[in-house]
Parts: structure tokens; C-alpha cells; sequence
């Protein structure tokens, strides 16, 4: 069962790239005490994701961060590596790239997505969600293709 409005953001450790290399990170490191926007992306690099969604944040995270988000998180199915890789191509150095690389905070959230027909394996589904001090104010799951409900410019406006 998907995680919902209202739940805690379950307890997990992922990666984000450090100055030594990959270095963990817990979700109350990144949840404790802020305001965060997340949002999940089935795979760096990938077309939807690199020309459309993480571009919309990277273009307005002053405004957001000035609307009272602390942290805006881009979080993928995919290694430290290439989060850092994807945030430097895409000029992201005011996101914090969150590297799943194994999936376990994606299927604790109930939000994964069977790629394997795409040769993908298994990822995140497209979302954005709010998070106020661990606990989860707004969750918005894409339907389908696209990206919609889990834009920038949608997530702003519940700002």
C-alpha cells in the first residue's frame, strides 16, 4: 500500500554523493526538523526527466527554498554516481540528488514502478511530495506518462 498524506516518512538510508565519495544518508538527516520537497524521477538521464521535471526545479528553486522549503530533494532509482553526474549536467547544485540505488526507501513509500519491459528493472513512479518534519502534507502521484501533478510550477502553487 502507498504511503499517504499524513503518514511519516518511513526510516531508510540512501546515498548522495560527498566529497570522499558516496556517503549515506538517513531520511531524518534529510527530514528532521525542515520543510522539504521531494520529488522521484524513474531514471537520470531518461527524456521526461532530464528536459522537463528536474529542469522545472532547478529553474525555480530560489523560489521555492524563498516560499519556506528548506531542501528540494530529486531522488532516483539509480547510484550516487549518476545523481551526482545527472545534478551536474542539469546545473542542480541547489537540489540535494538522492541516490535509491537499491529501491528500499521507493517500495517502503509503495511508490515502485516495473520498468523491466523497458529494459529499466524496477524503479521509482513519478511523484512529488511535501514533507513537514518527517510527516508527509502533500503526495502527488503521476497518473501515467508526462509530467503533471508532480511539476515544479503544480508543487509551487500548494506552497
Amino acid at each position: 500500500m502507498a504511503i499517504q498524506v499524513g503518514d511519516k516518512v518511513p526510516a531508510c538510508t540512501m546515498k548522495t554523493m560527498g566529497a570522499e565519495g558516496p556517503a549515506d544518508i538517513s531520511t531524518d538527516d534529510i527530514f528532521a526538523g525542515k520543510k522539504v520537497l521531494l520529488f522521484a524521477v524513474p531514471g537520470a538521464f531518461t527524456p521526461g526527466c532530464s528536459m522537463t521535471h528536474l529542469p522545472g526545479y532547478v529553474v525555480n528553486a530560489d523560489k521555492i527554498k524563498a516560499a519556506g522549503v528548506d531542501t528540494i530533494v530529486c531522488m532516483a532509482v539509480n547510484d550516487a554516481f549518476v545523481m551526482d553526474a545527472w545534478g551536474k549536467a542539469q546545473n542542480a547544485e541547489n537540489l540535494l540528488m538522492l541516490a535509491d540505488g537499491n529501491g528500499e526507501f521507493t517500495a517502503a513509500l509503495g511508490l515502485e514502478l516495473d520498468g523491466s519491459g523497458f529494459g529499466l528493472g524496477h524503479r521509482s513512479q513519478r511523484f512529488a511530495m511535501l514533507v513537514d518534519d518527517g510527516t508527509i502534507t502533500h503526495l502527488n502521484v503521476e497518473p501515467g506518462a508526462g509530467v503533471d501533478v508532480s511539476s515544479a510550477e503544480t508543487m509551487m502553487a500548494l506552497l
